[in-house]
């Protein structure tokens, strides 16, 4: 079965490489030197490849750049005003330095020592410059126009300076005295180029105007004019004591110089004779009108190593020529701008035949991107198709033209075999029969599609190709033209959403395909099922069927139009590219995109693959041509041998866990990348009883790369809380065992502390909360024990109570007979134990009512305080006298002194009572008991006589024992209460005292602000009259509302805001 396509990588792309300006060739020959745009590309002439390239800043324009003469360095010009100089053997920049002139820098040249470098500017003036001193030696003044040319002497010991600017005047000048020796007006345009003969005597200058001037260097003056009836932009001089025998240069004796001139050609020169000896014409440019006056060869220079001409055109194209007869030896295309069409050339698919936009066919060799230009067509090339069976090309431009072209294999060459002229507007799209390669269909813009037939003989000249059909088609333009495998259907799309199918025979319409919504831009046939496939401007690609032309497939990924579609794999894989510059990988059966892939910067305008299906081509609007290879089994190969590698690590790995060898399994786990793995090694390690030393042990063992890569996964542990415990320590025991110079050094550090950085800062507020959390918990606990503590004293209350009443039920015991007690015995000790469970609920009953009667009564004290002052009327404000804070004290004082002796009172009732039950029924009590009373009664508590006990009663002195006991303990409890009651009276008195004064304070106030309001509207009386209080009927009512109105807490504190 054959195996799906997954991926294409790039492996060769031809990208632009020159843009215009000057290129320099190594003294070896080996590279080449270009300027494009912002960049300089160095590239190898043997392969066409690029092989450095050397950029600064993308905006930043280069103007001119120069290749010292010892091929070291490299000196860049930019439209900033600054200099560069680069070592591009190492693509270093050695420094940068601003130019000191105004404008842009349009020409440089190094001396012969490489040391000094002149530029000229378009301000008019020369600066020379100390490469190795790195200073500015001289500033030379004297042009009135933009510097074209600058050239040093050859000899340095001459230290001679010749300049050219659009003033038309070459001035020489002496760098000892930075004076001009001699201006010479030796032409009447502007002067191109400068050439010295070997031994420094001569030197031969070519300007636009026409002519050729032989300077003698002793006397600095023109010994002759040679006219070239063409402007020249390049003049060469050929090597002395050669003979060219194909150039008719027998004389070695006699200089010969080569001329680049605009009309695109090289001409060889006697300058003894002041006669050309030869034209090399239709070199390239546009040669097929060598009259006109255009510009085509912009420069031209000699490469010794390669004994060969270079010549620059306009349109970007680098042709090296031989010097034995100035023949092409290799074209260079600096940049295709649009590439239109790509189609594979050659049996082996060797050669690419490309349309960009130019009129020239461009057919490039693969392996050394060596351009064939081909020209024929006189504007833009738009398609191109190949027959690999029988050699053969056809292409359409904008000319309204179609051309056949033959290919010979063995040189590469192809040439020109017929010509179609017949269509009345531009033709886009041509094809050529599959199986006997007879003819061609055209179609074009003028909605009409033609069918030519080919010569029988295709090794002749050029001839005109006759028109067999001519239909008119589609509404709109027609974009494609494809012809079926077997030679006997057409299929053709257009801008009216329609593609058709016809016979080609016939020229008959088999059927139309509607369904896409806008312009179709390619049609394809299936090579091994009966279908077509269809692009379109809608971003879909549709497959139809033959026999019913109905759609059976939409492929859908696309953002922008499909521009190319086409089958690979046998029919059951598309391969797509689109104006959003990806190419796609489709599955037929699955209607699914495999794969993408995205190298273009701008749309893809043509596809192509090979015989073999291995090699795809691409071409687009951003002038590169990317040559991709299948590496869909080496991906799967290299898949396979790493998930077998990962497999062996992974044993490997667990079998050091098992051994506990952690510090070669760290290692491990960070070879295979896995930093959870790591994570759970330290985890491991962390749970040993001397885990954290083991693992700081572990880590200093570690090199200082397997550091950094800890570094990198403890970032990703450092996210999760869980994890960041791990993390911190890492950090904590990285930072305290390597200096702070070692760890800049990492290559991810910026990046790892970027990362660790703002989550440590989250895990340390968090941390910070829970100990303010924690904070918060002992500071309640304590509030908690305080709270205890003050309700101890409740407890002693409700105690006390309980206490007081088992000593009456003691004392009553005591006067029952003796013969009674033995009667009920069995019923008081039901007794007691009921009245136990009911003395301690009611010590709870009793502790809570104690606790809310003192909070009612201070409730009740602060509320007659408020209330006192709410209800207060202004009438009893003025009326009532008010008493003072001392009267006041001293009532509250009598208050809390008669409540404190009718307590004592009650509690000597209480004392006496019992004291007269206890003497009805016993005796005195002994003299430690008496002792005991004398020290009782000194704490206002009345005595207690103690019970005596006969000898034949043993039982009654136990209990009277008992009787004393717990009566000399509620005597101390009593007097612990009162003290207890006598500390809170005191406070809730204190409390009455202070409200009572606040009370009195804020009346005071009232009476002052209601005398003041008084005033206010009494009238001053006027002289001569007696004074009376008259106040206003409606103030006064008003007023009198007021103070009839309760004083209410609200306005109370309006007037405090007062």
């Amino acid at each position: 079965m054959t195996q799906l396509k997954e991926n294409f990588a790039v492996e060769t792309k031809h990208e632009p490489f020159f843009t215009g300006g000057k290129i320099y060739i190594s003294n070896n020959g080996t590279y080449m030197f270009c300027g494009c745009g912002n960049k300089i590309h160095i590239l190898e002439v043997e392969s066409g490849q690029t092989k450095f390239t050397l950029s600064q800043e993308e905006d930043e324009e280069i103007t001119h750049f120069c290749l010292s003469p010892n091929n070291e360095y490299i000196v860049v010009a930019t439209k900033h005003l600054v200099l560069r100089q680069w070592n591009w053997k190492d693509q270093v920049l050695v420094r940068s330095w601003k130019a000191i002139h105004i404008s842009a820098v349009l020409a440089m040249d190094f001396d012969m020592s490489s040391t000094l470098l002149a530029t000229g500017s378009s301000d008019t003036t020369i600066k020379l410059w100390d490469i190795d001193k790195q200073y500015c030696t001289h500033n030379l003044k004297g042009h009135t126009g933009v510097i074209s040319m600058v050239k040093f002497h050859p000899d340095n010991e001459k230290l001679q300076l010749f300049s050219a600017a659009d003033d038309y005047k070459v001035k020489v000048w002496d760098l000892r005295t930075s004076k001009c020796l001699v201006t010479v007006e030796a032409h009447f345009s502007v002067v191109t180029s400068m050439v010295f003969s070997p031994d420094g005597t001569t030197m031969y200058s070519g300007g636009r105007d026409r002519i050729i001037s032989v300077w003698n260097l002793e006397e600095l003056k023109v010994i002759k004019a040679i006219p070239v009836f063409e402007s020249v932009e390049a003049v060469i001089l050929l090597p002395p004591d050669r003979e060219f025998p194909d150039l008719e240069v027998t004389d070695s004796g006699v200089p010969h110089i080569i001329t680049a001139g605009s009309k695109g050609t090289l001409r060889v020169w006697n300058i003894e004779k002041s006669k050309c000896v030869h034209v090399r014409k239709e070199l390239i440019g546009r040669a097929v009108n060598n009259d006109q006056d255009d510009q085509n060869i912009t420069q031209a220079l000699y490469s010794d190593a390669l004994q060969s001409v270079a010549v620059v055109t306009f349109d970007n194209n680098i042709t090296l020529c031989s010097l034995e007869d100035l023949s092409v030896k290799k074209q260079f295309c600096g940049n295709t701008d649009q590439v239109l069409d790509v189609q594979f050339l050659g049996a082996k698919d060797t050669h690419l035949a490309v349309a960009t936009n130019s009129e020239h066919l461009k057919v490039f060799e693969i392996s050394s991107w060596n351009c064939q230009l081909c020209s024929g067509h006189t504007d833009i090339i738009l398609g191109v198709t190949v027959n690999k069976k029988k050699n053969l090309l056809a292409t359409c431009s904008k000319d309204n033209t179609v051309r056949v072209w033959r290919f010979d294999p063995e040189s590469g060459h192809v040439t020109c075999i017929g010509v179609g002229h017949g269509h009345t507007h531009i033709v886009s799209t041509v094809a050529m029969a599959s199986v006997s390669a007879g003819w061609i269909v055209s179609g074009g813009q003028d909605f009409t599609l033609k069918k030519w037939k080919l010569p029988q003989s295709l090794e002749g000249s050029c001839t005109d190709l006759r028109c067999t059909h001519t239909e008119r088609v589609h509404e709109k333009d027609i974009n494609c033209v494809v012809v079926s495998p077997n030679d006997r259907y057409i299929a053709t799309g257009s801008h009216d959403r329609t593609a058709k199918l016809w016979d080609a025979e016939s020229f008959a319409l088999v059927g139309v395909m509607r369904g896409h919504k806008r312009g179709i831009w390619c049609v394809q046939f299936s090579p091994v099922d009966q279908c077509i496939a269809t692009s379109s401007g809608d971003g879909t690609i549709k497959i139809w069927s033959i026999q019913g032309l109905e759609c059976v497939k939409t492929f859908e990924g696309h953002d922008s139009a499909v521009l190319r579609v086409t089958f690979i794999n046998r029919g059951m894989q598309l391969l797509s590219c689109g104006s959003d510059g990806l190419m796609k990988i489709w599955v037929i059966k699955t209607s699914t995109c495999v794969s993408t892939m995205d190298e273009h910067e701008d749309k893809i305008w043509s596809i192509t693959v090979n015989k073999e299906e291995d090699h795809v081509v691409t071409g687009g609007a951003d002038s590169s041509i990317i040559l991709w290879k299948d590496v869909t089994g080496e991906e799967v190969q290299k898949k396979q041998t790493e998930r077998e590698e990962f497999i062996l690590k992974e044993q490997e790995l667990s079998n050091l866990l098992h051994q506990k060898k952690y510090l070669k399994a760290i290692g491990l786990a960070i070879t295979l990348e896995q930093p959870f793995r790591v994570l759970s090694i330290i985890k491991e390690i962390l749970y040993n009883p001397n885990g954290k030393t083991e693992l700081e042990t572990t880590l200093q063992k570690l090199r200082l790369d397997q550091i950094d890569s800890v570094l990198r996964f403890a970032s990703e542990w450092n996210t999760n809380s869980r994890h960041c415990h791990e993390a911190q320590f890492v950090l904590h025991t990285v930072l305290r065992t390597y200096p702070p110079e070692e760890i800049l050094k990492f290559s991810n550090i910026k990046s790892t502390m970027e990362a660790l950085i703002p989550y440590t800062e989250r895990h340390f507020q968090r941390m910070n909360r829970l100990l303010q959390q924690a904070m918060f918990l002992e500071f309640t606990w304590g509030c908690m024990r305080r709270a205890t503590e003050k309700a101890r004293p409740m407890e002693d209350l409700e105690h006390i109570t309980s206490e007081g009443q088992d000593c009456m039920l003691i004392t009553e015991s005591a006067k029952i007979p003796e013969e009674e007690r033995g009667d009920k015995s069995s019923s008081e000790s039901d007794l007691e134990s009921d009245k136990s469970d009911s003395a301690n609920s009611e010590e709870d009953s009793e502790g809570e009512s104690m606790e809310k009667k003192i909070k009612e009564q201070e409730s009740s004290d602060s509320n007659s305080c408020e209330s006192d002052i709410e209800n207060t009327t202004p009438s009893a404000l003025m009326n009532e006298p008010q008493e003072t804070d001392k009267t006041s004290e001293k009532r509250e004082e009598s208050q809390v002194t008669d409540t404190s002796l009718q307590k004592r009172e009650k509690s000597q009732v209480t004392g006496t009572s019992l004291q007269k039950r206890v003497e009805s029924n016993t005796a005195s009590s002994s003299d430690s008991d008496s002792e005991n009373e004398s020290s009782e009664s000194s704490v206002d508590v009345p005595p207690v006589t103690s019970i005596q006990t006969t000898e034949g009663d043993s039982n009654l002195a136990q209990e009277t024992f008992q009787v004393n006991t717990r009566l000399r303990r509620s005597q101390q409890i009593l007097v612990n209460s009162a003290k207890q009651n006598t500390t809170i009276k005191e406070v809730q008195q204190t409390m009455r005292v202070k409200s009572s004064r606040k009370r009195s304070q804020q009346v005071e106030r009232d009476e002052e602000e209601q005398m003041e309001t008084r005033q206010k509207y009494v009238k001053k009386p006027e002289r001569g009259q007696r004074t009376s209080q008259t106040v206003k009927p409606e103030l006064v009512t008003n007023s009198a509302k007021k103070l009839k109105q309760p004083l209410t807490r609200s306005k109370l504190l309006k007037q405090k805001g007062r």
